[in-house]
């Protein structure tokens, strides 16, 4: 009975330590939300997160994390391929836009298909497919009208070609195909033309931000989250008892215009529908985690939390009705290049690795993802895949106090760069702004006006909201992130991996 017992422990033991190298992996990806917007991380937020504050509480989270860019795509690209996106390209992929993907790209999806899991991306896809396959051969390219498909057809070139096993979403929030997309086929195809939105409905705040195209008629754009918050928590459910492990990416249309929250969660928040939306984006996030909770599968699930890029331009208008900045500390929105466009929520809950309710100030970007998941599946990655990744996975165990990234290139369009260096931060242009600048904020905020110097250098940890430009007190400084800039924009990587000996 005694040998009976040990060698049950031992088995027991064994199936743990089996389980802890594989465990599934979650990435929970909002759209468009502000390092401000979450409660545990801003004490003037006026907007409750009570299940991204609890996750924050059961991991660590870093006050120091960044997106690739300041707009949807090339975020979403570099998160799932380890490489900058400016490597590449700068913009997003419009409507009906072809893969951003190269052929025999390695993805995040294929690597961990190729190490025994199960993949799946339920939500805002915005990579591209090849709808160019579907067109029907005497309609003209460049119309878009629903009548120009057959929408029988599978869609090639986008999740399932790309390391995903299964695949469910309307692909982008506001652009169409209006209409739910099953693994790689239309589930109802569109009859009709959307011109701006559902028929007779509004918006709670802002602009629709639709672009015009194929719907399903009687498309609800307030349905969206909700209906992929249900796909998640059932997927989830699916794998209760699965051999395999599982990767679930799901990026969230929230709160990504147009703001839609549904009507259970209006008046959620003190910062108007936006802060609903943020709220109800929040409860999407709650509803999956305890659906893991349900399986059984918390304890050896990693859970990423994160954000494709700061706030909407909408953001200015919300300060002055509600006194809510949802950039936080920090200058700048959505596709600025100063902090409030790429610096983000980041979250990581990884039990019995990461320190419970633990804050940590590394420098950490969405790109090192994909380097510190294959260290943790032990995969080898090839040189010619994740360039720009670097391998957290000896900080994240305390092997090493600090953090293994010190430089990162900040873009979102061809004309303006940033490099940050430890606590360096150079804008190469002559300011950090792509979206319209509200002088009205940075008079309030204190700001002087522009020097007009051709570039701005900042440290950061002094100056967090970038306000006092000190290029012309430090020309060198200047000079050394300049050459550090050109030689990593062409040399054609930046991970410590691939430096020679």
């Amino acid at each position: 009975m005694k040998f009976h017992l040990t060698l049950s422990s031992l088995i027991l033991g064994l199936n743990l330590l089996a389980s802890a190298k594989s465990p599934n992996i979650i990435i929970l990806y909002a759209d468009d939300m502000g390092y401000g917007d979450l409660a545990i991380q801003n004490e003037n937020s006026k907007i409750p997160t009570p299940n991204l504050d609890q996750l924050a509480r059961e991991g660590m989270r870093f006050s120091d994390g960044h997106s690739s860019s300041g707009i949807c795509t090339p975020s979403r690209y570099s998160i799932l391929t380890g490489r900058h996106h400016w490597r590449d390209f700068h913009g997003i992929v419009n409507a009906f836009g072809p893969s951003v993907f190269k052929d025999s790209q390695l993805t995040l999806p294929e690597m961990l298909r190729e190490k025994g899991y199960t993949t799946a991306c339920i939500g805002k896809w915005h990579l591209g497919w090849d709808w160019n396959a579907l067109r029907k051969p005497d309609a003209s390219k460049k119309s878009m009208s629903y009548k120009d498909f057959d929408w029988s057809k599978p869609i090639p070139d986008g999740p399932l070609d790309h390391g995903f096993d299964h695949y469910f979403g309307d692909s982008v929030i506001n652009f169409p195909p209006y209409a739910w997309i099953e693994d790689d086929k239309l589930i109802v195809p569109p009859d009709t033309d959307m011109a701006r939105g559902e028929e007779g409905a509004i918006t709670k705040e802002g602009n629709w931000e639709i672009r015009p195209g194929p719907a399903v008629k009687g498309w609800d754009f307030y349905k969206v989250l909700p209906t992929l918050t249900e796909k998640s928590v059932e997927y989830i459910r699916s794998r209760k008892g699965a051999e395999k492990p599982f990767f679930l990416y799901l990026p969230f249309p929230s709160p990504h215009a147009p703001i839609v929250p549904t009507d259970e969660f209006d008046e959620k928040s003190q910062a108007g529908p936006y802060g609903d939306f943020v709220y109800q984006t929040d409860d999407a996030c709650g509803r999956i985690l305890r659906a893991l909770d349900e399986i059984g599968e918390t304890e050896n699930t990693i859970v990423v939390f994160s954000a494709d890029n700061g706030p909407e331009k909408y953001a200015y208008e919300r300060v002055r009705k509600y006194g809510h900045w949802s950039s936080g500390n920090f200058r700048g929105l959505k596709r600025d290049i100063y902090e409030g466009g790429h610096h983000v929520p980041f979250i990581i809950r990884w039990p019995g690795v990461l320190k419970a309710g633990s804050v940590s100030d590394a420098f950490i970007s969405q790109v090192d993802l994909m380097a510190t998941l294959a260290s943790v599946v032990k995969y080898p990655l090839p040189e010619n895949s994740a360039e720009d990744s670097f391998d957290f996975l000896p900080y994240f165990k305390g092997e090493t106090e600090s953090s293994p990234r010190s430089i990162h290139v900040h873009n979102t369009s061809p004309e303006k760069y940033a490099i940050r260096q430890n606590d360096w931060l150079l804008i190469d242009s002559q300011n950090g702004y792509t979206s319209a600048v509200d002088p009205e904020w940075e008079k309030t905020r204190g700001y002087p006006a522009d020097d007009n110097s051709p570039v701005e250098l900042y440290d950061i940890k002094q100056d967090p909201s970038q306000k006092n430009n000190i290029a012309s007190d430090h020309p060198e400084v200047v000079k050394n992130l300049q050459r550090q800039l050109g030689k990593i924009r062409t040399q054609g990587y930046s991970s410590p991996r691939l430096e020679k000996p």
